[in-house]
Order: C-alpha cells, then structure tokens, then sequence
C-alpha cells in the first residue's frame, strides 16, 4: 500500500481546510489562467504566422528562379528553362509545382483618375487555386477564352474603388516602352490578399500579352514560381535548386524576396516565450505559496507522523502528491478554457482585426495536439520541480515542537 499517497487523499479530499482554503483555490485559479494564457498566445502566434505566411506564398511562390542581373526594375530579364533543366526542377522531391510568369509595369487612365500598376503576367497552367481563395468577386481568369471586349485582368478591392470600377468594366492601360503601347482589359474579377502593400500595386493578366508586348518567343518568361511541399526545407530546397538551374539564374526563397515581412514574424516569437515565461513564474509563486501554508496548516501532523517513526522522504511525498493534484485540477480547468476559446475563435472568427494593419481580418488561430501535450507537460514539470524545493522544510520541522504547535 502507497501510504503517502492515501494519507495525500485523505488530506485533499476529506480534509477540513480553514486558513488555506482560499489560497488553493487562488492556485488552481492562477494554473488553469497560465495554461490558457499560453495555449491561447502560441495559438494566435502561430495562426498569425501561418495566415500572413500563406498571403505571401500564395501571391509570390515558395521559391523564385530569375534571372542573374543587376535590374532592379519592376520588369523582369526574360529567361527559358530548356526541357531537361525543367525536369530536374520539377522533379525535385520537395517541389509541388513550377509555374512561369512575367511582370510589367503599366499605368491605368479611367474615370479621370490615372493609377500606376505593375501587371503580372500568368499563363494558362498556372495555379489560380489562391487567387480563387481572395476573390471578393467575378471569378479567375479563363485564359482559355479569346473572344471578348478586352483582355482579362484581375485587380484588387484597393484598386477597383479608387478607380471607381466593377468587375465587368474595362479600362485602357498604357504601357511605357518605344514606341508606347496601349491594350483595353476586362475586368474578370475583383481580389483582396489582405496586403495594401500587393493590392496597391499589382494586377494579374495574361502572360502571352506581356510576351507579345515586348517581342518574346513563346517559351521565354520572367521567372518561375516555384511550391514545394515541406516549408521547413525552404532554405534548402533553395540551395539545392539554385545548383540546378543554369548560371545566369538564381533562385530566391520567399524569405529573401519579403524579408521585412518574415523578419517581424521571427521576432513575435520571442513575444510568446515572454509570455509563457511571466504566467509561468505567477503560476509557480502561487503553487509554491499554497505549499507553504499548507505545510504550516498541518505541522501537527508531520509532528505525529515523524515521531511515529515515518521518515521525512515520505512526509514530502504526501505534499507532493497533494501539490500534484492541485496542479492537475489548474491544468484540466485552464485547457477548458483555453481550448474552448481556440475552438470557438476557429470556427466563428469573432474576434476582428484591423485587416491594413495586420494583414488578416480576424484573429486567426491555429494548435496542433502536439503543442498542448508539449504546454502541459512542460508546466507540470516545472511546477513539480520547483515545489520540491520547499518541500524540503519538512525535514527541519522537530517532531516534539511541532505536535505541540497550535
């Protein structure tokens, strides 16, 4: 029989507590409030993270191939990827798909306002699966179709209400080259990525017209966007890639292509670590607290208990084992709580954003199991171990002095 831990339960749930009873029940409070803090704060991290990541992947690609030079224009070199460098690119083991583009800045004139754009150009294999996700209406492009008024385009929100339009409209735009040119486009649809800085700037129309507008062949194009599969692997798959794609190429990860962007993601990082470091630290104060006066509550008993020969590794374990059930109870109140607030968040989106300042709507949210397991332990080990400490004051209480302590 486990004395230690049947006299633990007799002393927490059959137990009278007068003076500690209010700081047990501030303890447990203080545990199920840590726990929810910090499942709550590396949720909406790493939510935030991975909505404003996705933007950014979506719109740009994982990994782009360019070409080596010095333009620093919003034009790109056009370059051609021959059919065995294509293979060897997309045959990469990380690579979900290579997809060709070109860019061209352009300058919209309509309802007597005059906007500068930078026209991306995408042809007809291209995956339109994001832009689909950020149409706020119309629909994507159907590079496939000819015939019309104008050229397809798709602009931004931003865009269409500075420029007073609707998706069914066209527009002149002209492009600066010798000798000017000048093309009318159909508006097919209407997106929002959520980011002034892209909506500004960009619209997405065909690639074959930006190939006829500057005299290129059929298969030479301004770059590659390239997806993989495992993010994690991003710098790598972009090493590997850069050695496989001829000399006057390189590739650039997204990372380096935004790096503002992920650089102010890294460091909301160190916001969580913060975080669960301080609620931690309340947390243990509290715990260490509640296993003082507990232990102060009951010195007549580990008085009668040691002169009754039982030693002190095992009165410690009686208050362990109580500190651990109290422990237990904070954390299965605190995920509750916090996990109730996850869900309800996940599917509901309640709470909003300002969407130019953070990029999202609403504040997004995202956990997987292996995080709250990981939390969990991690404060039950910390609590436990830090709670071993003043357990060891029971080995300075004298058996005689303490039966006769009121």
């Amino acid at each position: 029989m486990n004395f230690p831990y049947f006299l633990a339960k007799r002393i927490t749930f059959l137990g009278k507590r007068t003076f500690s009873k209010l700081i047990v029940r501030i303890t447990i409070g203080a545990i199920a409030l840590a726990i929810a803090a910090i499942i709550l704060s590396v949720g909406v991290l790493r939510g935030f993270k991975s909505e404003i990541t996705a933007k950014q992947r979506g719109f740009f690609g994982d990994i782009m191939v360019l070409r080596y030079d010095l333009n620093n224009s919003y034009e790109n070199s056009p370059i051609a990827l021959d059919s065995i460098q294509w293979d060897s690119v997309k045959n990469h083991p990380n690579v979900v798909s290579v997809n060709s583009f070109a860019t061209k800045p352009g300058i919209i004139n309509v309802n007597d306002e005059v906007e500068g754009v930078l026209l991306k150009g995408v042809d007809i294999n291209y995956d339109q699966n994001y832009l689909k996700k950020i149409l706020v209406e119309g629909d994507t492009l159907n590079l496939k179709q000819k015939e019309g008024p104008g050229e397809q385009i798709l602009i931004s929100k931003y865009l269409a209400n500075r420029l007073m339009l609707k998706v069914g409209d066209d527009f002149i735009m002209y492009f600066v080259q010798q000798p000017i040119r000048k093309r009318k486009f159909e508006i097919k649809g209407i997106y929002n990525s959520g980011s002034e800085e892209l909506d500004k700037v960009y619209v997405i129309g065909s690639l074959d017209l930006i190939r006829k507008l500057n005299n290129l062949d059929s298969t030479a194009v301004g770059g590659y966007e390239v997806r993989i599969q495992d993010f994690s692997k991003l710098q790598q798959t972009t090493d590997e890639l850069d050695d496989l794609v001829p000399m006057d190429m390189h590739a650039i990860s997204i990372r380096e292509q935004v790096p503002d962007i992920f650089q102010w993601l890294d460091l909301l990082d160190m916001n969580t670590t913060i975080i669960f470091i301080l609620v931690t630290l309340v947390a243990v104060i509290n715990m260490v607290s509640a296993l003082l006066i507990t232990i102060l509550e009951r010195t007549s008993m580990i008085g009668i208990l040691k002169a009754l020969g039982f030693h002190n590794d095992g009165v410690r374990r009686v208050f362990m084992y109580n500190a651990l059930y109290l422990i237990g109870l904070g954390l299965l109140l605190g995920n509750f709580i916090g996990l109730g607030l996850y869900f309800f968040q996940d599917y509901t989106h309640f709470f909003k954003l300002d969407e130019q300042t953070y990029y999202i709507s609403y504040v997004a949210v995202k956990l997987f199991w292996t995080d709250i397991i990981l939390i969990n332990v991690s404060l039950l080990i910390i609590g436990m171990l830090a709670l071993f400490i003043p357990s060891l004051l029971i080995t300075k209480i004298s058996p005689i002095r303490a039966i006769s302590f009121k």
